[in-house]
């Protein structure tokens, strides 16, 4: 049996916080407001993995009025994502993301992005494909005022 997942996630960029993505920390000037660390990339490669299966949304599993998901890493979102996913006897064929980003240049920390989500999930690199691209300067993307990550995954049984 072989499924497919697909999610879209956005956050906005802010000053005074961190921007993580994918599991690496960046230098910027600004970082991605959110309950959790906001990390657009893992996000989005969770709730794929969830939708892969139909177990739900991340605001299902990790609600955002929680205390307990209050700054949580989102490594340990995803890692407990996939775990939903191995106990009903799936594993990863691959996954397939963009980052769209105006304000971050991608191409830098894009090796560093795929071994970072390869050794979150226990998968080969070679599973993981990152593509990055612009909203030439439109929308509240293409203005530097957000970052997305849409994420596909293929899981079989």
């Amino acid at each position: 049996m072989i499924r497919i997942g697909h999610a879209w996630d956005t956050h906005k960029l802010v000053s005074g916080r961190k921007l993580i993505l994918g599991g690496v920390e960046v230098k910027n000037e600004k970082g991605l407001l959110g309950h959790s660390d906001a990390d657009v990339v893992l996000h989005a490669v969770a709730e794929s993995l969830l939708g892969s299966l139909a177990l739900g949304d991340l605001g299902y599993h990790f609600p955002d009025n929680s205390k307990e998901t209050l700054n949580m890493d989102s490594k340990i979102i995803l890692s407990k994502c996939y775990q939903m996913v191995k106990n009903l006897g799936y594993h990863i064929n691959n996954i397939d993301l963009t980052i769209y980003s105006e304000e971050v240049r991608i191409s830098p920390i894009r090796e560093d992005i795929r071994k970072s989500i390869a050794n979150i999930l226990n998968i080969s690199v070679d599973l993981v494909s990152v593509k990055a691209t612009t909203w030439e300067k439109m929308g509240f993307i293409g203005e530097g005022k957000a970052i997305a990550c849409e994420a596909v995954c293929l899981v079989e049984k």
